[in-house]
């Protein structure tokens, strides 16, 4: 659970490995008939604007001598040409490649956002959304210019040094030679910058997860930080770890920017030994013109290798960043339909609990032991006890939102991790503790319960849980746009509007985790005699601290330290004077002094 903290760095739990990079070319193989074209487009611009030295030496060493001005316009208008082509080779490889690399972009995005989809609850509850955001938006964005330009650029600059090499090779075999002095040198000098660069990338991104943890916490509390006068406290926080960021960015980008440096260094001593040496030789068996074109063939020979080790440097934080995005799509999706899974047939609502056990990965204590009970089609359960009993675990077993430790639930007889999730989670109605209103129209909100249905069946499903009341007052009504989480709401609308969405799938097995916590006395009146109508021919589940709400329950069991301490009806269970009797009537007696 230690994940689970803006300020904890997060350990990679494999290690790093070129496989990474096989996976994301898999991305690139879908347009490869892309990268083919424009890759043969730059060989294209590659040769033309290697033309441009050797046709200085043509014009020096034989037009301008001999006086040959016809010949000297031919060499102009071929160096004209290679001057357009090279400008319309490059034009069409920005076109291809930024619409290849925003495509294959958009595929690791919604490979991961897709995937996040099937993670477990345990997924969620292990680390903080801003670690998670981190990964779709920033990380797969650092990407961008990798995928766009950095894999052609670096099959190009290859290309070219070859050429380059040859023409120079072509030109003067002694000055090659004196070229290649300065390569040993800077091999020398990238073996030792590797290893340093990736590990202060790692860090790198580490706090750049952090800072974004912090800041999505920072913003979905807000209310809280203003309501304690927490500002000040907070931007000292987050200048703390905007400070982290900044620090480890700069360690990590000077370790970068070193092997320019090297590479400069090294690219002008050579070009001086090239010039000491020509120099000398010019007479012999070198002319000033081969001397011009074999210099303008060095900086060309070296422009490649500043961009191979720019790609370099940019690999390296990619890497950080594959890492990650890697990470999160090789984490296992726990709760999964088995290869054998089968759609469970129409429910009719029986509930099975077989001496189930449940505990929470990373911790020792079972939050239920051996809890076994029996639920027929119809019956309304309530589940009450104190905060942390277990109550709220129970219903999300059944949901199968965690899958049990050991034991089995059963519904209708059918092992619940023996059929598929979405047929049995098609048959149930959840509302949960915490409700969620998204952005977007009530209707579209209450409409999530079922996507198809009819705007007279929302309607009559607001009217059942009397939500239709409040949202005809509302400006625009049902087509009333409501910000994420329905800040706009009160807490008891957004519950409501939360329970008409439940009721829309006209489940056969409806959930309440505290359905009625925020409804104030006079709605819960009126929410109830709907309810009472709704819940006929449901198996329903309840979750409810306020114990008046749950008093006609066919059932009510009381959960405590992970078990069933008492079952039995209202009646029966006030008759037997134990935990539940002690309860309703301290509820009471606090009602009653209210």
């Amino acid at each position: 659970m230690a994940r689970n903290k803006y300020d904890v760095d997060e350990e990679l739990g494999t290690p790093f490995s070129w496989e990474y990079c096989k996976r994301l070319l898999n991305y690139v193989v879908p347009y490869k008939k892309e990268m083919i074209t424009t890759l043969i487009v730059m060989l294209i611009s590659s040769v033309s604007t290697l033309l441009g030295p050797y046709l200085v030496k043509i014009s020096m060493d034989t037009n301008i001598p001999n006086k040959d001005v016809r010949g000297l316009i031919v060499v102009c208008i071929v160096f004209f040409i290679t001057i357009v082509v090279s400008a319309l080779c490059m034009r069409y490889r920005i076109r291809t490649m930024n619409y290849v690399g925003q495509e294959v972009v958009k595929n690791i995005r919604s490979d991961i956002f897709n995937h996040l989809q099937k993670l477990p609850f345990s997924y969620y509850d292990s680390r903080p959304h801003g670690k998670i955001l981190v990964r779709v938006v920033n990380y797969v964005n650092a990407l961008s210019d990798l995928l766009s330009n950095g894999l052609i650029n670096l099959l190009t600059d290859l290309f070219s040094i070859l050429v380059i090499i040859g023409f120079m090779v072509f030109i003067s075999p002694k000055l090659t030679m004196v070229c290649m002095i300065g390569m040993p040198i800077l091999a020398i000098i990238v073996a030792l910058l590797v290893k340093v660069q990736r590990r202060n990338s790692q860090i790198y991104s580490n706090k750049q997860s952090n800072l974004n943890a912090y800041i999505q916490e920072s913003i979905s509390g807000m209310k809280v930080t203003q309501a304690f006068a927490r500002e000040k406290v907070n931007a000292e926080k987050f200048k703390t770890v905007s400070n982290e960021n900044r620090r480890t960015w700069i360690n990590a980008v000077k370790y970068q920017l070193l092997l320019w440096p090297a590479i400069e260094n090294t690219s002008v001593f050579t070009v001086s030994l090239v010039y000491l040496i020509g120099v000398r030789s010019i007479g012999e068996s070198i002319t000033i013109g081969t001397l011009i074109a074999f210099v303008g063939y060095i900086w060309r020979f070296w422009n490649p290798i500043v961009n191979i080790s720019n790609f370099y440097n940019a690999l390296i934080m990619a890497m950080a960043y594959l890492e990650r995005i890697f990470e999160t799509l090789d984490e296992p999706v726990t709760i999964a339909n088995l290869p054998d899974a089968y759609d469970i047939p129409e429910v009719k609502g029986s509930v099975e609990f077989r001496n189930v056990v449940f505990k929470y990965e990373d911790e020792d204590r079972e939050v239920l032991r051996n809890v076994s009970f029996e639920i027929k089609p119809g019956e309304t359960i309530a589940l009450v006890g104190p905060t942390g009993a277990g109550k709220t675990t129970i219903i999300n077993l059944l949901s199968r939102f965690y899958d049990v430790t050991s034991g089995e639930v059963l519904v209708d007889a059918h092992n619940i991790r023996n059929v598929t999730l979405d047929s049995l989670r098609k048959q149930m109605g959840v509302m949960l503790q915490d409700t969620f209103i998204f952005s977007g129209t009530i209707l579209e909100n209450i409409k999530y319960g079922k996507l198809d249905a009819t705007d007279e069946e929302i309607i009559r499903a607001a009217k059942a849980v009397k939500a239709h009341d409040f949202i005809i007052n509302l400006k625009d009504g049902y087509n009333t746009e409501v910000n994420e989480r329905g800040s706009r709401l009160s807490v008891g609308q957004r519950q409501l509007i939360s329970f008409a969405r439940a009721l829309l799938a006209d489940p056969k097995i409806l959930i309440l985790d505290e359905a009625t916590s925020s409804i104030d006395t006079k709605t819960e009146q009126a929410l109830q005699e709907g309810l009472n109508k709704l819940l006929e021919g449901r198996t329903s589940f309840v979750i409810a601290h306020r114990l008046s709400t749950i008093k006609n329950a066919t059932r009510i069991m009381v959960i405590n330290d992970g078990q069933i301490v008492e079952q039995g009806s209202h009646d029966e269970l006030i008759d037997v004077k134990g935990e539940y009797y002690e309860l309703f009537t301290a509820q009471y007696e606090i009602v009653r002094a209210v």
